[in-house]
């Protein structure tokens, strides 16, 4: 049984977790989307695990995405800004508990270093609102060999009209 103690340790220990995984940046000027909105204004149109998602860069647990078995034709719009991003034709299974795509729509993300958690890795984020969407890899399939490791909550799907 939990303790209200118990929960305060837990509420803690999660904020000690998002506090460590803050975002490294390269200090210079911050980069200008064409959706803005305060962060106030994010959090309502936001819920708060989409917030975390999209606006904090966190991730959301392997397999708790029901996109991530999302077999439809249609497209997966930002959650954020409703900006086509990614062709059902270029999703696939990886196995990895995210929705994941061999390649996005064209001008519909950016990508920057990131380099927390003591790696390298590419980010991926929509051009459009600088929503974080995920991470790129080079393991994917053919024809691009590279993998779009995208959080469910960072997405919207849209199915394609019957």
């Amino acid at each position: 049984m939990s303790t209200r103690r118990d929960l305060l340790r837990a509420a803690a220990g999660g904020a000690a977790l998002l506090a460590a995984g803050a975002p490294a940046r390269a200090a210079g000027p911050a980069e200008t989307f064409e959706v803005s909105y305060t962060e106030a204004q994010w959090r309502a149109r936001l819920t708060p695990a989409q917030f975390a998602v999209l606006r904090m860069e966190g991730t959301e647990p392997a397999g708790s995405s029901p996109l991530d078995k999302e077999h439809r034709a249609g497209t997966f719009a930002c959650a954020g800004c409703a900006l086509a991003l990614f062709s059902s034709r270029a999703k696939f299974d990886s196995g990895t508990g995210w929705p994941s795509f061999w390649k996005p729509l064209d001008k519909a993300v950016a990508t920057r270093t990131d380099r927390r958690y003591g790696m390298v890795r590419t980010e991926v984020h929509c051009r459009r609102c600088g929503g974080h969407l995920g991470h790129v890899f080079p393991d994917g399939p053919p024809p691009t060999g590279l993998r779009y490791c995208m959080n469910g909550l960072a997405l919207a799907f849209v199915p394609q009209p019957a």
